[in-house]
């Protein structure tokens, strides 16, 4: 199975897009040797003009799929986002994955909504077309379990229903809850998830939250520098995918009733009313831009030097105040 396209919801989360790489990474752990060429797709309209059919951005994949690698053994090609290719680039990619080397490429397609008709064609005739359904509270909840039996984590149910609770069915952000609470120990209580994740000081990030929807680069620039001083980024991230995945609900929902029901508070509590307020002030692809951006930023902040950190974080806090105002 030299080829795989892993197909999410059209509205796939933070979460739905782990679980989606999770997939790619494990068939290149398994093609491959581990290392790979990431290509990501720029949405309609955006990248650099090539000369051919292809922009610059998408071009890379014709010589990965041509020629292999040059040591003999697999190589391994990650085209990401590939629900925004152009008709004419997704033809190519097709008429180049009908005839690649089997022994030579192992390409991994991941998309949202749906493949072009031409890709999916080829990889279904030569590899595995599979799908990544939406994410659901019940789904998160086994989630959960699974993930702390495969930490040695001992959760009780009141600590995994107000982590539920306060990330919902991303599971992208109750991972990187896990990552701050196995700090502490193997075993996770009710008091341990509301003293880290409810009772430390919160202020700093709901002033940085409103900051950054009022597009005051300068104050939520400084409110994150304050924030920094005392907490982790990866608590910050967390909260602020949880701001825009309420803000994406708010969106949604018929009615402000049904939106309280979906996170379980009531039509009348502040948080509620505030995100049903502002639900239209960002346009969905705003939204989905936001989310991306903050899982590279997760990525960033797992896998570079501290150094880079703190830029990537000043970087993204700049980048939201401009789409969620």
């Amino acid at each position: 199975m030299p080829f795989i396209a892993i197909i999410g919801p059209r509205d796939a989360g933070p979460g739905e897009r782990e679980q989606m790489l999770s997939m790619a990474a494990e068939f290149f752990a398994v093609h491959t040797s581990g290392e790979h060429t990431r290509i990501d797709v720029p949405e309609r309209g955006a990248g650099s003009e090539g000369d051919g059919p292809m922009r610059d951005e998408v071009a890379s994949a014709v010589p990965a799929l041509q020629s292999g690698s040059l040591f003999g053994d697999v190589s391994g090609l990650l085209i990401v986002a590939a629900h925004q290719r152009v008709k004419a680039e997704a033809d190519v990619i097709a008429e180049l994955l009908a005839v690649a080397d089997l022994g030579a490429i192992a390409c991994a397609i991941v998309a949202e909504g749906a493949l072009p008709a031409a890709v999916k064609k080829a990889v279904s005739e030569r590899g595995e077309v599979t799908t990544i359904k939406k994410m659901r509270e019940r789904d998160a909840s086994e989630w959960l379990a699974g993930e702390a039996k495969r930490r040695g984590l001992r959760i009780d149910q009141q600590a995994a229903t107000v982590l539920l609770h306060r990330f919902g069915s991303d599971v992208a952000a109750l991972g990187r809850a896990l990552d701050q609470l196995q700090v502490d120990g193997d075993t996770v209580t009710e008091k341990d998830v509301r003293g880290r994740f409810s009772n430390r000081p919160d202020e700093p990030m709901w002033y940085l939250s409103d900051a950054i929807t009022a597009g005051k680069e300068g104050e939520a620039l400084r409110r994150l520098a304050d924030f920094l001083e005392h907490d982790h980024p990866l608590v910050l991230l967390a909260f602020l995918e949880g701001e825009v995945r309420r803000r994406a609900l708010a969106q949604a929902a018929p009615d402000i009733e049904t939106y309280a029901g979906w996170v379980g508070s009531a039509p009348g509590a502040y948080p509620v009313r505030k995100a049903w307020e502002a639900r239209n002030r960002a346009r969905p692809e705003s939204l989905r831009r936001s989310l991306d951006a903050l899982a590279r930023a997760d990525l960033t902040l797992k896998t570079e030097p501290e150094a880079v950190h703190r830029v990537t974080l000043e970087r993204l806090t700049v980048a939201l105040c401009r789409w969620l105002r």
